[in-house]
C-alpha cells in the first residue's frame, strides 16, 4: 500500500490539482485533495517544486504492429500481447491491434486470435479492421481491396459479439448505407477512411451510422471549397476523428486547423507498424520492403506506410503544433478514445485499476 503526494490528477472530468493518491493491490483505493498531515510517510512525486501529472494510461486505437511483427503475422495470443507490450513505454497502456486489408480467411483468423488474447490481456481492447473494403490503397495491398458483402456483414456482426470492441474502417464507395446501418446496429464501430468519396456520400455514411474518420487528411478526398470531400464531411458530421500527429502525415498547420475545428472530437493515434519498440531499420509488408528513416516509414516509391511515433510523442508534438497546454491535449489520447469505445468519460476513482501514466515535472 503506497500513498503518493505532489501530484495533479487529470482525467475525463478535468484537472484536479494537489491531490493524494493511494494504490493497493493494483487498485486505486483513495484519491482526494491533499491535507497537511498527508506528508508523513507519503511518497512525494513532485520535482523541483513542480507537481507530477497523473492521468489514465493512453489508449491507441490504431496499432498495426510492434515488437518486430505486424498483427497479421501473429500466430498466438502471446504474440498479440507482445505486440501490445511494445507500446507501453510510449504511454499506450491499452490498444486496438489493427489488421491491414487481408483475405477473408486471414481476417476471420485474426478476429478469433484477438478475441482469445483480449480475454486474458486487459491491454487489448478489441480489434480494428482497417479494410479490406477501401478504395484508396495507400500502403495496403491493392489486390485485397473489395466491396463489402453480406457474408462480410455477418462475419463482422458475429465478431462484435466475441470482441470487447470492433472498429471497421471502410470506404463509403465500398458499402451501402443499409450495410453500414446493419453493422452499427450489431455493435460494430464503423469508421470512414481510405476513400475518395464526395462530401455527400460520406455524409450519408455518417447518417447511416458511421462514427469515426480514420487518420484525418490521409488517404481521403481533401477539403475544397466547392467539394469539401471526406475531410469536410469529417469536420461537419463525424462524431470522432482519428489523427496522426507526427509532423509527417499531417502538416502542423493542418493539425492546428483540426484542433480548432474539432478539438473535443479528436482521437490521437499512432498508426504504428512492426518496428515500434525495436531498433529495426526496415520490415516487410505484403512482400514489399518498408524503410525506417528520419521518423518516416516508406515504401520504395516514397508512399508513407504507417507512422514511427509513440502516442506520448504524438501528444507532445500536438502541444508544440497547436500551442495548447498539455492538460488540453493529453485527453485526446486517453479520454476521447475511451468515450468513443465506451460512451463515457475516462475517470479515475477509488476502486478502479491503477492503470496510470505519471508525467513527472509536467
Amino acid at each position: 500500500m503506497t500513498l503518493y503526494t505532489g501530484l495533479d490528477c487529470l482525467d475525463g472530468d478535468g484537472l484536479r490539482p494537489d491531490m493524494v493518491l493511494r494504490i493497493e493491490g493494483g487498485l486505486i483505493t483513495e484519491l482526494r485533495p491533499r491535507k497537511a498531515e498527508d506528508e508523513d510517510g507519503a511518497k512525494d512525486l513532485s520535482q523541483d517544486g513542480t507537481r507530477a501529472l497523473i492521468c489514465p494510461g493512453l489508449i491507441d486505437l490504431q496499432v498495426n504492429g510492434g515488437n518486430g511483427r505486424m498483427l497479421g503475422e501473429c500466430r498466438t495470443a502471446a504474440d498479440v500481447s507482445a505486440l501490445a507490450a511494445a507500446h507501453r513505454a510510449g504511454g499506450a497502456l491499452s490498444i486496438l491491434p489493427t489488421l491491414i486489408s487481408d483475405s477473408p480467411e486471414e481476417t476471420a483468423r485474426i478476429i478469433a486470435l484477438v478475441a482469445e488474447a483480449a480475454s486474458s490481456d486487459p491491454a487489448i481492447l478489441g480489434l480494428h479492421l482497417e479494410g479490406p473494403h477501401l478504395s484508396i490503397a495507400g500502403a495496403h495491398d491493392a489486390a485485397q481491396l473489395r466491396p463489402l458483402t453480406e457474408d462480410d456483414v455477418a462475419l463482422y456482426a458475429k465478431a462484435a459479439q466475441s470482441l470487447p470492441h470492433l472498429i471497421l474502417t471502410l470506404a463509403p464507395e465500398q458499402a451501402t448505407p443499409r450495410q453500414i446501418t446493419a453493422l452499427a446496429e450489431a455493435g460494430v464501430i464503423v469508421a470512414l477512411g481510405h476513400s475518395g468519396a464526395s462530401h455527400d456520400a460520406a455524409k450519408a455514411a455518417y447518417a447511416a451510422g458511421a462514427r469515426m474518420a480514420t487518420h484525418l487528411f490521409n488517404a481521403m478526398s481533401g477539403l475544397h471549397h466547392r467539394e469539401p470531400g471526406m475531410v469536410g464531411a469529417a469536420f461537419d458530421h463525424a462524431p470522432w476523428i482519428g489523427l496522426i500527429a507526427d509532423g509527417v502525415h499531417v502538416h502542423d498547420a493542418a493539425l492546428r486547423l483540426a484542433y480548432r475545428a474539432a478539438r473535443d472530437r479528436l482521437v490521437l493515434v499512432t498508426d504504428a507498424m512492426a518496428v515500434a519498440g525495436t531498433q529495426d531499420k526496415d520490415f516487410t509488408l505484403a512482400g514489399r520492403k518498408i524503410t525506417r528513416a528520419n521518423g518516416r516509414l516508406t515504401l520504395a516509391d516514397g508512399t508513407l506506410a504507417g507512422a514511427d511515433i509513440t502516442l506520448l510523442d504524438a501528444v507532445r508534438h500536438m502541444v508544440r503544433a497547436t500551442g495548447a497546454p498539455l492538460t488540453q491535449i493529453l485527453p485526446l489520447a486517453f479520454d476521447t478514445p475511451h468515450r468513443l469505445l465506451k460512451g463515457a468519460p475516462n475517470r479515475l476513482a477509488p476502486g478502479m485499476p491503477a492503470t496510470l501514466l505519471c508525467l513527472k515535472g509536467a
